[in-house]
């Protein structure tokens, strides 16, 4: 048993399966980006101001989380896997991020075999 920010967890043993980590919040919003600039893109909404009215939301909400239609095709599928780091939450990718793949999967600390690494 370890204790992580004052709850316990248990740690396995080198080399033991990890449980994947299936964050919805996360998953729901990638899948909101990917639908709003769907959207954006085939002209059912002329600007993000019409978009986030539309949708109920104020348009900074809206643009920040946009941006998770931009991340590397690697990362997406970590998310979508639960194989995401633990420090990787909603917050940390509403923050700007490179553009470049492989200067978003440095910074965010994510691998093709990434479990819920520390």
């Amino acid at each position: 048993m370890v204790k992580r920010g004052g709850r316990k967890e248990i740690q396995l043993p080198d080399g033991a399966p990890l449980r994947r980590n299936i964050d919805n919040t996360l998953i729901k919003a990638v899948a909101r980006a990917f639908r709003w600039k769907r959207l954006l893109e085939t002209g059912a909404f002329a600007t993000i101001a019409e978009l986030a009215e539309h949708e109920g939301i104020a348009a900074p909400y809206l643009t920040r989380t946009m941006r998770l239609a931009q991340l590397a095709p690697d990362v997406v599928e970590a998310i979508l896997d639960g194989r995401q780091p633990r420090h990787l939450t909603l917050e940390a990718l509403r923050q700007p991020l490179p553009e470049a793949w492989d200067a978003q999967k440095r910074m965010l600390a994510v691998d093709q075999g990434c479990v819920n690494p520390e």
